[in-house]
């Protein structure tokens, strides 16, 4: 494995996390993704054309910024189970996460000017927002250890976990990185009232996490929740020197009702780019910024315009 001589959590630099891809292609391009998977798209020339534009134009908002950038593969989805329901095989599988990280190797080598970390994005095993099967931690390292050993024998820089709904399922992709020697980051999934969708409290998890594995992770993120979600929870605790990211939803809605919705909901930019620049503010250590459902570039760029113009 080649690591970079930096990663996020190394110092304050601030760093580009976009993970609103699926929202992005589904809604505003009417593409049909079965099982929200993006990464089938690798097979056609003119859809990688397509991804490949995405993770351009991240990369040129970092430039413009000054600032590092994440590209997170396309593999959220790539795992057995959810493979297995498009008639994927496990064979077909490692090589689309293999393709994944290649794919955007080669746009980093493209782009030497842009500090850029490749992350293998890991996803839930069931659904992001409400788990209809809960693992225990053994099982979750039985079942990511395969998705995050093809991703150890590729050119990635770690293993991002994101919308983790649950600690087991954590401590789990967290014992099967430190397996195979890769860093992890772990991004947990939160409610409106700022609580996973199972109940616990997001520093119960990351607490609990961290004695289960020896604090393994790197870091930690919030992802695919809106800053008024879950701004009221963040306390300034010594449980939050663990936190470093926040990869924010456009909607302010709940998961349940975007799930229903027919519509994108864009929410205001503008306002998102304030609300994360307050935290920023308040809290220097989440250097990784971001968003996930219903944001774009214009989203992007009002996060870090409205960081950049506080500090």
């Amino acid at each position: 494995m080649k690591h970079q001589a930096f990663l996020p959590h190394h110092g304050n630099k601030l760093f580009a996390c976009y993970t609103g891809l699926e929202t992005e292609l589904v809604y505003r391009r009417g593409f049909n993704l079965p099982g929200f998977a993006a990464y089938p798209l690798l097979t056609t020339p003119s859809d990688k054309l397509l991804l490949g534009d995405y993770y351009n134009r991240l990369i040129q908002l970092a430039r413009e910024l000054g600032v590092g950038c994440i590209l997170d593969s396309v593999s959220w989805t790539a795992n057995r189970d959810r493979a297995a329901a498009l008639g994927i095989t496990v064979e077909q599988l490692k090589q689309f996460n293999i393709e994944a990280i290649e794919f955007i190797a080669g746009i980093k080598r493209q782009n030497p000017d842009v500090p850029i970390v490749l992350s293998a994005q890991v996803g839930p095993r069931d659904d992001g927002y409400a788990p209809s099967h809960l693992m225990n931690e053994h099982q979750a390292f039985d079942y990511h250890s395969e998705q995050i050993a093809v991703s150890a024998s590729t050119e990635v820089d770690l293993i991002s976990a994101f919308t983790i709904c649950y600690p087991e399922e954590a401590i789990g992709i967290v014992k099967a990185a430190k397996k195979y020697t890769m860093p992890v980051a772990v991004a947990f999934t939160l409610e409106t009232d700022g609580r996973l969708p199972t109940g616990m409290s997001l520093q119960e998890a990351i607490v609990m996490v961290d004695a289960q594995t020896d604090s393994a992770a790197l870091y930690y993120l919030i992802n695919c929740a809106h800053p008024s979600h879950f701004s009221h929870i963040l306390d300034g605790g010594a449980w939050m020197q663990r936190l470093r990211g926040l990869v924010v939803n456009a909607s302010c809605c709940s998961h349940q009702t975007l799930e229903q919705a027919t519509e994108l909901d864009e929410g205001n930019p503008a306002a998102l780019g304030k609300q994360v620049a307050e935290l920023h503010r308040s809290y220097p250590q989440l250097n990784i910024l971001g968003g996930c459902c219903g944001t774009d570039m214009r989203h992007m760029k009002s996060i870090f315009e409205a960081v950049k113009a506080r500090d």
